[in-house]
């Protein structure tokens, strides 16, 4: 277990270097977080639109076809987006500790290479999604708890797809297998450096939240709205900062 936490703080340390030689990757988590944000819109306003126009509908469950297939397609296109852009994180992390020097167009060039098997991938990881969601909304408790269970499952067999897809080369199916045979074999590092780099950067948002919410509200007690309301905009936008590290950093590990 010694071993785990050494190798684990290594590695957390080789990647906070990567980060810290390479911070314009952090675009690269921005403009996903955008693009999931955009896409998310775009396939929920539609659905609120039909949603407002027949609410006997909603009400009763009776959810056409072509809205099954329209939730599908926001899973493939959300999924799509995410691996996209992380694939080219972990390309770009992967020229960095190669001893190279990457840039965000590098990470790109990555992931562009890798398009078929990502877009495989995003397939498998929507239809998973779906399947379980229409589970879980006909199952009953139990159900809900197994499959609960089964997502737990899926989240850990597929941890380390992206990473097999940037080194390996592989199609998506091939990437799973090999994702949770790697996971076997790194449970211990990937569960100690995760956890502790969502632990310290969970404890960070606190303590930001609390530096920025107390002269805050003292300014607002004052009547001091703009100062209020320009604290708490600080307060998001170093959130959002801290959100982009961790994303990039976990990625990076």
């Amino acid at each position: 277990m010694f071993e785990r936490f050494s190798r684990s703080w290594a590695l957390i340390r080789a990647s906070a270097a990567v980060l810290r030689q390479d911070t314009e990757l952090l675009a690269l988590p921005a403009v996903s977080g955008l693009a999931t944000l955009l896409v998310a819109l775009s396939f929920a306003a539609p659905f609120v639109l039909w949603a407002a126009g027949h609410p006997q509908a909603m009400e009763q469950g009776e959810i056409p076809p072509l809205w099954l297939l329209w939730g599908f397609l926001f899973y493939l296109v959300q999924y799509f987006v995410i691996f996209y852009f992380n694939t080219a994180l972990v390309g770009a992390a992967a020229i960095r500790l190669d001893g190279g020097d990457p840039t965000v167009r590098d990470g790109l060039r990555i992931a562009n290479s890798r398009l078929s098997a990502i877009f495989g991938y995003a397939m498998v990881a929507a239809t998973v999604g779906l399947l379980l969601r229409a589970i879980e909304e006909r199952a009953g408790a139990v159900g809900k708890w197994v499959v609960g269970l089964l997502g737990v499952a899926w989240t850990v067999a597929s941890f380390l797809v992206v990473p097999v897809l940037v080194h390996r080369g592989v199609g998506p199916l091939e990437a799973l297998k090999e994702s949770a045979s790697l996971l076997k074999q790194t449970w211990g590092e990937n569960l100690i450096g995760q956890g502790g780099v969502g632990i310290v950067f969970g404890l960070m948002q606190v303590l930001l939240w609390l530096v920025v919410l107390v002269p805050a509200f003292a300014a607002l007690f004052g009547q001091q709205t703009a100062l209020f309301f320009a604290l708490v905009f600080l307060g998001v936008i170093a959130s959002l900062l801290l959100g982009l590290v961790q994303a990039a950093l976990s990625a990076i590990y």
